[in-house]
């Protein structure tokens, strides 16, 4: 990678980490195709989620950059994306009102939700902010001491999933509910492949994954499950959408299962961040095949 400058527009955009906003997107689009489906679509909160939805995603990796740094995490031997504060891109200060406006950003748009729904929408929004910063700070870490999947599957399924659904339909259903822990499932399949990866050196730093419990075996069989069990769930549309929900749970599942093969062979070491694009290719693949039935078959 070429010299970056530090606090530059150039740093500012590799600290946003721009591919992760995947997970943030998938479940406002699942959301918002279980809203249409319903007859309820808006398109103004709909936008207000994605927007909040990505900026509170930008927030959390400020905020996980920063800490880490602070904790001594990221260490020379780190095998994911390089991180701004550790190489000296952006200074840890700078790096602190960077989250300051990001999440005030984020505020403020969500505010705007209560034209369209409740005040409880305040709550959710303060357990995002709160969430943001306890999964990588704090007397007791989140992510350091394996509660990091659990987490995945609230804040990037049941709070996105089912929030982007309510505000259009100000209400809930069993469809929401599954499409919800689908999404989640989905999602934590990039945690796992980022603590598959980073496994050995997350132990040597004290951070306790759940990988780093259980073993690499557990691991590689946790990225297969959450797949398969994603897949289950799916096919539970088959009533309404028919044959189309099995197609679109056969595809997913032949490259969930694909790219699994391919991890354990890789085993470990850089190689693996091949792994952590192929899942969220087939993250984003199932997300928009399985809105697009609901939506309109």
């Amino acid at each position: 990678m070429n010299e970056v400058k530090p606090n530059s527009i150039q740093a500012w955009l590799l600290a946003a980490r721009p591919k992760t906003l995947a997970g943030a997107v998938t479940p406002v689009i699942l959301g918002t195709a279980l809203a249409y489906a319903a007859g309820h679509f808006q398109w103004f909160p709909a936008l207000i989620c994605l927007l909040f939805a990505s900026l509170m995603q930008i927030a959390a990796n400020f905020i996980n950059d920063l800490f880490d740094y602070l904790k001594g995490t990221d260490r020379e031997d780190r095998l994911g994306p390089e991180r701004a504060c550790s190489q000296g891109w952006i200074s840890p200060k700078a790096m602190k009102w960077g989250i300051i406006i990001t999440i005030t950003l984020a505020c403020i748009l969500g505010c705007t939700l209560l034209l369209y729904a409740g005040w409880e929408l305040i709550m959710v929004g303060l357990l995002c902010v709160v969430f943001a910063f306890c999964y990588t700070t704090g007397p007791y870490p989140l992510s350091y001491n394996g509660w990091g999947d659990l987490l995945v599957i609230v804040f990037f399924g049941f709070v996105p999933v089912g929030g982007t659904y309510y505000v259009q339909a100000l209400g809930w259903s069993i469809e929401v509910t599954i499409a919800s822990l689908i999404c989640g499932l989905i999602v934590d399949t990039l945690l796992v492949v980022n603590n598959y990866r980073d496994r050995d050196e997350d132990a040597k730093s004290g951070k306790r994954t759940i990988i780093v419990r259980m073993g690499e075996r557990f691991g590689s069989y946790l990225y297969l499950a959450l797949g398969v069990a994603a897949s289950v769930l799916c096919l539970t549309f088959i009533p309404q959408k028919g044959v189309i929900i099995m197609v679109v749970t056969l595809i997913y599942l032949i490259l969930h299962i694909s790219t699994w093969r391919k991890m354990i062979k890789i085993h470990s070491g850089k190689k693996l961040n091949s792994i952590l694009g192929e899942s969220s290719r087939n993250m984003l693949l199932l997300s928009v095949m399985l809105s697009a039935a609901i939506a309109f078959c």
